[in-house]
C-alpha cells in the first residue's frame, strides 16, 4: 500500500466518526443537555440515575459493590489518573514495591483476584513464552497442560483457573495426590479455608508433595486478610492471590498475585495491555497504584481499633434491639482467616412476630434507607432471625440499622406473610415440557412430577444435567426448587413459582446471581409431543 493509500479499516472508522452527528442529530443534542451540568456528589451520583445506594452490614460482597475504598486509596487513584506512564515500567516498580511490603519474591496487581488466578495459572502452563501465550486456550502441543484440584477446593471460582484451557484432574486422597502429578501437571490450586487444613489433603500437605515434583501450588486467598510473612507461601505455596476489594479496601476492580519471582513476572506477560486471551482483563495505571496504596495501609491501619469499632458498633445495634421483649443477640467470633469480622445474630420467635429472618431481611432491603443484611443461620423452625457484620460499614449507621431493624420488630409487616396453607388445587404429577425466557435466549427444560397431597418432588431436566426436585402446591399456586452441584465447582438453583392453569403453569424463575426469568410450562399427554 503507497504512501497516498489508506487501509479499509482506516476509510470506514473515519466515515463512521463522520456519520456520528449527522445520524445523532437532535438525540445527541437532547442526551448532552440531559447531562448534569456540574459533577455529581455524595448519593446522588447513583441517584441520578434511578439507582438507591444501601448500607452495607452484609461484608464484602461483589454483588453489593465489595468494600469501601480507603481514603488514601481514592486519593492515590485520582492523582494516577492525572498522569501517564508505561504499564511495563509501572508493573516491574509495583511488583518490586509489593515485594517489599508482603515479604513474597514478588507482587502483581490484577483485575481482581480471579484474574489473578487465571493470569498465575496462564504462567505455569506457558511460563513468559509469548509464542505460547497466543494460543491460550488451545493448549493443543503445550508441555504442561493439566491442573490438579483437591475435591474440598473445587468451587464456583475455579473457573479462573479452567479458563485457560487446561484439564482438571480432581484428587480426594494424598495417594491420589501423588499419582495425579506428572510430567504434563502445571499446578495445583487450593481455594483457602478451613476445608484446606483439614483430612489428609492439608495445605502444607500438598506443598510438599508438590515440591518433590517441582509442582508449582496455587492459593486462592481472595476474602481473607493479609498475612506478613504470608501464611501460604510459609506453607510451601508458590502464589497466593488476594481481592483487593475486600479486606484490603482497595479498588474493588483489582486483586493482587504474590509469590515466585519468575512465575509473577510471567503472569504479567499473560495479563493486558499484552494481546491474547487476557486482553479482556484490564487494569488500569489508576487502580494499579490504588491497589498498592491499599497494602502500604494495610501495613499502617490501627487493626486493634478497628476490631474494637467494629465491636462497639455490634455492642450498640445490640442494645437497641434487646429493648424488645423476645428479641436475643449473640455476637460471633470468627474463626480462621477469611472475611475475619465479628457478627452479630438478631434471633426471635417466627410465630410470636409473626415474620421471618429472610422475610425481614428483603424488607430491610426494599426500604428507606435500604439495608443490607443476611437471614441468620439458625437451627429448627422455633427461632429466625438476621446477622448483621459491621466490616463494611461506615460511623454512624450501625444507628440507622438499629433503628430500622428496632423499628421492622416493632411492628413487623404481618400482612406481607403467606396466607395459611390451602388444599391443592390440581394435581400436577405427570410430565411438563418448560420453556425458560432468559434475558437473552430460551431453554426447553422438562419437569418429571410426583404430588403428595400438596407436596411435589421428583426431577427436573436441564440442558446438560438433570436435578432432583421439591416444591409444593397451594390452591393455584405452585413452588418448585431444585439444585444441583455441578462436577466442576459451580452450582446452579432453579426457584419456579407460578400459578397453575388446566394444563398449564407459567411464572417467575430466580436465579440468584443469574437474575429472574420468565417461565411456561404445559403437560406432557402420553404419547403426544
Amino acid at each position: 500500500m503507497s504512501a497516498n493509500e489508506i487501509s479499509r479499516r482506516d476509510l470506514l472508522k473515519r466515515s463512521s466518526l463522520l456519520a456520528v452527528p449527522a445520524l445523532l442529530g437532535a438525540e445527541a443534542a437532547e442526551a448532552a443537555a440531559a447531562v448534569p451540568a456540574a459533577p455529581r456528589v455524595g448519593a446522588e451520583v447513583y441517584t441520578s440515575i434511578g439507582v438507591r445506594p444501601l448500607i452495607n452490614a452484609r461484608g464484602t460482597y461483589t454483588i453489593i459493590s465489595g468494600s469501601r475504598m480507603l481514603p488514601e486509596v481514592r486519593a492515590a487513584m485520582d492523582a494516577a489518573a492525572r498522569h501517564y506512564v508505561h504499564l511495563d515500567e509501572l508493573a516491574d516498580a509495583i511488583g518490586a514495591r509489593l515485594a517489599e511490603l508482603t515479604k513474597a519474591e514478588w507482587g502483581l496487581v490484577t483485575s481482581g483476584c480471579a484474574a489473578a488466578l487465571t493470569h498465575a495459572t496462564a504462567a505455569c502452563v506457558a511460563g513468559g513464552n509469548p509464542d505460547l501465550h497466543v494460543r491460550i486456550p488451545d493448549l493443543r502441543g503445550f508441555p504442561r497442560d493439566e491442573a490438579v484440584i483437591p475435591k474440598h477446593s473445587r468451587n464456583v471460582y475455579d473457573a479462573a483457573v479452567r479458563a485457560t484451557g487446561v484439564r482438571v484432574i480432581e484428587v480426594t486422597t494424598v495417594a491420589e495426590l501423588e499419582a495425579a502429578l506428572g510430567p504434563r501437571t502445571a499446578l495445583v490450586y487450593i481455594l483457602a479455608g478451613p476445608e484446606a487444613e483439614a483430612g489428609p489433603l492439608t495445605t502444607r500437605a500438598i506443598c510438599d508433595v508438590a515440591k518433590g515434583r517441582s509442582v508449582p501450588v496455587l492459593v486462592d486467598a481472595a476474602a481473607e486478610v493479609l498475612t506478613v510473612p504470608n501464611v501460604h507461601l510459609q506453607n510451601g505455596a508458590t502464589l497466593v492471590a488476594y481481592s483487593g476489594g475486600k479486606c484490603l479496601r482497595g479498588p474493588q476492580s483489582a486483586g493482587m498475585l504474590l509469590g515466585r519471582k519468575d512465575l509473577v513476572r510471567a503472569a504479567w506477560v499473560h495479563s493486558a495491555p499484552h494481546h491474547g486471551f487476557s486482553r479482556a482483563m484490564k487494569v488500569g495505571k489508576e487502580e494499579a497504584m490504588g491497589m498498592l496504596t491499599a497494602v502500604e495501609m494495610w501495613a499502617k491501619r490501627d487493626h486493634a481499633g478497628e476490631w474494637a469499632q467494629w465491636t462497639s458498633w455490634l455492642d450498640a445495634i445490640a442494645t437497641r434491639v434487646k429493648a424488645l421483649d423476645g428479641v436475643r443477640t449473640v455476637v460471633e467470633q470468627p474463626e480462621g482467616l477469611s472475611n475475619k469480622t465479628p457478627s452479630l445474630q438478631i434471633l426471635w420467635d417466627p410465630k410470636r412476630f409473626g415474620i421471618t429472618g429472610p422475610r425481614a431481611a428483603r424488607h430491610l432491603l426494599d426500604g428507606d434507607p435500604r439495608v443490607a443484611v443476611f437471614p441468620a443461620e439458625v437451627k429448627g423452625e422455633s427461632e429466625t432471625g438476621l446477622s448483621v457484620t459491621p466490616y463494611m460499614l461506615a460511623a454512624g449507621e450501625e444507628k440507622i440499622v438499629a433503628d430500622k431493624i428496632h423499628a421492622l420488630l416493632s411492628s413487623p409487616p404481618r400482612s406481607a406473610e403467606p396466607a395459611a396453607a390451602t388444599s391443592p388445587g390440581a394435581d400436577l404429577t405427570g410430565q411438563w415440557e418448560v420453556r425458560i425466557e432468559y434475558a437473552a435466549g430460551v431453554s426447553s427444560h422438562t419437569l418429571h412430577l410426583m404430588q403428595h397431597g400438596s407436596h411435589l418432588e421428583g426431577s427436573h431436566q436441564g440442558d446438560f444435567v438433570s436435578r432432583d426436585l421439591t416444591g409444593s402446591v397451594e390452591g393455584k399456586e405452585v413452588r418448585v426448587a431444585s439444585n444441583y452441584p455441578e462436577s466442576h465447582g459451580d452450582a446452579l438453583t432453579y426457584n419456579f413459582s407460578g400459578q397453575v392453569a388446566g394444563e398449564e403453569m407459567s411464572g417467575t424463575l430466580e436465579m440468584g446471581e443469574y437474575r429472574a426469568a420468565r417461565w411456561t410450562a404445559k403437560r406432557r399427554v402420553h404419547g403426544k409431543t
